[in-house]
């Protein structure tokens, strides 16, 4: 029979969220507070907690996964350890919360991506490139991902290209970790072209103001436009995007393919045509090569088909000399940027919005980029910090990037005990919990990017 275990109430302080220290250490090391402390177009009389208390306690409850208002009100009651950890005088409360978003709105947006790509210059440990026969490239992926805010009545609330009622924001990583280095919150019906050249170009302003080293962009056939072709002014940037074959033949292609293709035959019923042309099936000559591959299905769950289907995806590549089965893998790689979305919509509980108001949302959605990125940060400083000896009895595989979820629930959701003494503040952690240690070692490192800011 189970022994029972007795429920008791002490007297002791506990900090449940113990991982909001390395926050605070990551808003400093960028000088957050110095940063927010105007914000053009924002007239608040003497407020009684500025602009940046107010921003940072929001990427405080975005970091825990409680991106909503009324989430700030547990930590009103015994705030010592929120507004020590995080760097504030005073917790806000939900009304002075919601109601100073509404007013700064989209007025911080540049400020906070500096602010972001300043702290993935400093704060990341490393940011990895892809390995191709030309080279080596940091990845630059970009991407809709819509959010379903279905059932509200929210502002920019429309129907999106997945059939649901949201927003349509467009996300670009950098990575092969997937740092979050740009954002854009749009309504759900916006066509994901509309702005788009504009959102790249921004963006790898912030790319070249992180990393020197080349650039691939990967865009998928919803951005297929010249627009979005880097200009010649873009140094070591070059791209992969899909094309959308509109209305080609796909006659031409099928005949193209097979006269100049090289053909592999995968299984019974099944061939493919993969290889690179450089004038168009109209006979013009092209601004850039194109990938293509051509596959041919005479059977299908074992049904022999009258007439065969066929299948065809184009590229533009930018890069000449790679050949076309390694464009191929490499925008087949693109699509780990799902993983990233994954992440902020259901890891971090972001995808149904908390405001009403479009303005309002777009900060929430920036903040988040902030808080995505200390999180991602942690996890991959965490990667870095675990000793051999540490969890020996989990076998343990090699990874490049620790999930958000898992940054949460282990290195975020950590029970401490407060103590003070000596006019000093201590946190101490149970001989029970096994990343204590990890713990102290990340958080060391991370208070010492404040000199490096």
């Amino acid at each position: 029979m189970r022994r029972p275990i007795t429920i008791k109430h002490e007297m002791e302080k506990l900090a449940s969220h113990s991982g909001l220290i390395n926050i605070g250490a990551l808003l400093d090391a960028i000088n957050f507070k110095k940063r927010l402390e105007i914000i053009s177009g924002v007239h608040c009389v003497n407020p009684k907690i500025s602009h940046p208390d107010i921003l940072s306690s929001m990427v405080a409850l975005i970091s825990i996964g409680k991106p909503d208002y009324d989430a700030i009100e547990i930590f009103r009651e015994k705030e010592d350890f929120f507004t020590r950890a995080v760097g504030i005088p005073v917790c806000p409360s939900s009304p002075t919360l919601r109601q100073r978003i509404d007013l700064i709105g989209n007025k911080s947006d540049r400020q906070i991506k500096e602010a972001v790509s300043d702290l993935i210059c400093t704060g990341a440990p490393v940011i990895s490139p892809i390995h191709t026969s030309a080279g080596d490239f940091i990845p630059f992926d970009a991407d809709v991902s819509p959010f379903d805010n279905s059932k509200t009545q929210k502002e920019g609330v429309s129907r999106t290209y997945k059939g649901v009622d949201g927003y349509a924001p467009i996300f670009a990583y950098l990575g092969v970790e997937g740092y979050l280095v740009n954002l854009e919150l749009r309504e759900g019906k916006q066509h994901c072209q509309n702005n788009t050249p504009a959102f790249l170009n921004d963006t790898l302003d912030y790319v070249q103001r992180i990393t020197d080293k080349p650039i691939l962009m990967r865009l998928d056939s919803g951005n297929d436009s010249k627009d979005n072709f880097p200009n010649e002014s873009r140094k070591n940037v070059e791209f992969i995007i899909k094309r959308n074959l509109r209305r080609e033949s796909q006659q031409a292609w099928i005949e193209l393919a097979k006269e100049t293709g090289q053909q592999k035959n995968y299984r019974e019923g099944k061939s493919v045509w993969i290889g690179k042309t450089t004038v168009g099936i109209d006979g013009n000559p092209l601004p850039y090569p194109i990938v293509f591959e051509v596959t041919e299905r005479r059977i299908i769950k074992g049904q022999q088909l009258v007439f065969p289907e066929y299948q065809i995806d184009t590229y533009w590549c930018s890069i000449h000399q790679l050949p076309p089965q390694e464009v191929i893998c490499l925008y087949h790689d693109h699509g780990t940027s799902e993983q990233f979305h994954s992440e902020i919509k259901s890891d971090m509980g972001l995808e149904r919005l908390p405001s009403g108001h479009f303005e309002s949302n777009s900060l929430i959605l920036h903040l988040a980029m902030l808080a995505y990125n200390m999180l991602r940060i942690i996890g991959q400083v965490s990667l870095e910090e675990t000793a051999p000896h540490e969890l020996p009895n989990i076998r343990r595989k090699k990874v490049t990037r620790r999930r958000i979820r898992t940054v949460i629930q282990d290195l975020m959701y950590m029970a401490g005990r407060l103590v003070t003494g000596g006019r000093k503040w201590y946190l101490s952690f149970g001989q029970l919990n096994p990343f204590s240690y990890l713990m102290e070692r990340i958080h060391t490192r991370l208070c010492s990017l404040h000199a490096m800011a």
